[in-house]
């Protein structure tokens, strides 16, 4: 008995809780409509959804346009050593996705290299 008591109680426990979030989403996107938050926030989204540009490869790398391959791969290598032993994933995967970038415009198409 005790433990239906129990299940009736976090369920409805947790149902409060996901309105009272529901609720807080919609108020938070009415600020954010106020001050242009909102259309900052969806540009952000639509640019994260489209393939990295090269400037920003470059900047994520700290290369620049004269920058050789080797060079590139030199930063890249290092970069990725660093995130992978006390960094985040999240930047690793910056730095993975900058070099994959770069590597489309250093490498000619036939070369199988990286």
């Amino acid at each position: 008995m005790a433990a239906k008591i129990l299940a009736n109680l976090i369920i409805m426990g947790s149902g409060i809780v996901a309105r009272a979030f529901v609720q807080a989403y919609r108020q938070a996107l009415a600020n954010a409509s106020k001050n242009g938050v909102a259309q900052e926030a969806v540009q952000n989204i639509k640019r994260g959804s489209k393939t990295m540009t090269e400037a920003e490869a470059r900047q994520i790398l700290g290369v620049s346009e004269n920058s050789t391959w080797e060079e590139i791969l030199q930063r890249y290598d290092n970069l990725f050593e660093r995130n992978a032993k006390n960094g985040s994933f999240y930047l690793q995967s910056k730095v993975h996705r900058a070099k994959e970038c770069l590597e489309n415009i250093h490498q000619p198409k036939g070369d199988g290299t990286n």
